[in-house]
């Protein structure tokens, strides 16, 4: 049981994880009182502080926010929501210079306009960078720097959160523990209102862009406490994951595309030119697709930044450089070697216009939330823009309540002894099975075998660690969900239905009792 005296009373909301989506939203709740918790000192492990490309934003005088949209809407692939596409975009300019306002050192040109690239899927150069490839680094640095400069924010460093705590059927606090602590004693913290903003679900992926404690755990502690879940199976790989041995893989961003690189086989030879119109910049799932294919069929691919950038490569994409650089390629030189990674989770908790999802007292931001915005693909640099979005958004409505709910008596749950030990071997076998079989691409067998080794995962680790269960919560979701969807569409490929089915352009929406439902009928079949 949890011990009654390991009992923190937040004076206001709790925020759950400290990237750029958890502190932005507590900036905004300002000088309201709020808490936010972070596994490690901030700025370390946050996905949003390795985001090459930047934010994007109509701020040209070319641009609009109606083509942003419309760009949105085409790449989603047929489920994105339209009035959340348009409002988002229609926002941007504005959440743009609020970053501008807390110290972000956007690239800007001679007049002070900024300087914004061009990325796959998008109608016009709209992507607010910092120095070509720091945007996200240089993002996170100006809002730390901010949380640190502000009375009203609390940050509790080196807390790991476990569950959602529950008072008569709403959300009032998290049971968590110190990740220091090798007893692993549970510390609840009571709130009148949690908001999730603890970032995707990468580290379920044997190669990932994604930070190694990003795992699924806001996923999988939501679903567990009974929220319903949108789009799991919808699954960002990032076409140009430099291919190193490194886990996390660095990215190639894709703004090196928008400057003219292409991509090359072994020979020499583009490939893209015969798969879409677009070729390098095709939507992200096209590029990815066809690269992974490529690579099945017994060929290397590589990206050629050689003529488009050459010299200045260093100069105009640092991060990348230095990436190339610790792998012994020089890219003025040479091809830079690339295979698809996971980078993104479209799904995730269900969320309305506002970030309130459907427990109440729980609010969901970034990339552990579905808005409707990003459907099936998300275009390039949105998760930025979504985040600070929807975290203006919750900080308004949380704002508008007041004083809020004052933090109820806890209803605690014969929580299970656990060792608290990562099992590791189990960890590397899951990853396994995801690549292998909830990967790129897709089909009923493989989805089947992945359900069944999760829940053998399951049995043999009960007891083990909460975290862990967490995980393969996510992947029960995100597997069962690919097997319920059978038509190709966006970031979910299934070899066995590759045509895209218009009956079915619609948002999934499951409950972690539908998944596990699906999973039993899958280990009956495997």
């Amino acid at each position: 049981m949890i011990p009654h005296d390991s009992i923190f009373d937040c004076k206001g909301a709790l925020i759950v994880g400290a990237g750029l989506a958890g502190l932005f939203t507590a900036l905004k709740m300002a000088p309201r009182p709020v808490t936010v918790l972070s596994p490690m000192a901030l700025g370390e492990g946050a996905s949003s502080a390795w985001a090459q490309g930047g934010i994007a934003a109509a701020l040209a005088k070319d641009d609009s926010a109606a083509a942003h949209a419309a760009d949105t809407v085409a790449a989603g692939a047929g489920t994105v929501d339209t009035d959340i596409a348009a409002s988002v975009a229609a926002e941007a300019a504005a959440r743009v210079e609020d970053l501008a306002g807390l110290g972000t050192p956007f690239d800007r040109d001679g007049q002070g306009h900024y300087v914004q690239s061009r990325e796959a899927a998008h109608s016009a150069h709209r992507v607010a960078r910092v120095k070509g490839d720091r945007a996200g680094f240089a993002i996170m640095q100006a809002l730390i720097a901010a949380v640190r400069a502000t009375p009203s924010i609390q940050v509790v460093e080196g807390i790991a959160v476990d569950d959602l705590a529950l008072s008569g059927g709403r959300v009032a606090g998290v049971f968590a523990r110190l990740v220091s602590d090798p007893w692993m004693v549970p510390i609840l913290f009571r709130a009148p209102d949690v908001v999730l903003a603890t970032g995707g679900i990468g580290g379920l992926y044997h190669v990932t862009s994604n930070p190694a404690r990003v795992r699924g755990q806001g996923l999988g502690m939501a679903a567990r406490a009974g929220a319903v879940i949108a789009d799991p199976e919808f699954v960002q790989f990032h076409p140009t994951g430099i291919a190193v041995d490194r886990d996390p893989a660095p990215l190639a961003s894709e703004a090196l595309r928008g400057e003219g690189a292409v991509l090359i086989d072994e020979t020499g030879a583009r490939f893209m030119t015969a798969i879409h119109q677009d070729a390098e910049l095709a939507p992200r799932d096209v590029v990815a697709r066809a690269i992974h294919q490529h690579i099945a069929a017994g060929h290397k691919v590589f990206l050629d930044t050689r003529q488009a950038i050459g010299a200045d490569f260093a100069a105009h994409f640092p991060t990348i450089a230095g990436y190339c650089a610790e792998a012994g390629i020089d890219p003025v030189t040479q091809p830079i070697p690339v295979a698809p990674i996971q980078h993104y989770h479209m799904g995730g908790v269900l969320t309305d216009e506002t970030g309130e999802t459907s427990l109440d007292g729980l609010w969901a931001v970034g990339e552990v939330a579905c808005t409707g915005l990003h459907g099936a693909n998300r275009l390039a640099s949105n998760s930025l823009l979504e985040a600070v979005v929807f975290g203006a958004r919750i900080a308004g409505a949380l704002n508008g309540q007041g004083t809020g709910h004052a933090p109820g008596k806890v209803d605690l749950p014969p929580l299970a002894p656990e060792t608290g030990v990562l099992p590791e071997g189990e960890l590397a076998e899951l990853r396994q099975t995801m690549t292998a079989h909830v990967g790129v691409e897709r089909g009923a067998a493989g989805l089947r075998t992945a359900l069944a080794t999760i829940a053998r995962l399951e049995r043999q680790t009960q007891g083990s660690s909460r975290g862990f269960l967490n995980m393969l919560t996510s992947a029960t979701l995100i597997a069962a969900a690919a097997l319920g969807r059978r038509e190709s569409r966006g970031g979910h490929q299934r070899a066995d239905f590759p045509e895209t089915d218009p009956a079915q352009a619609h948002q999934t929406r499951i409950t972690l009792a539908d998944a596990l439902a699906v999973r039993d009928q899958a280990q009956e079949a495997a």
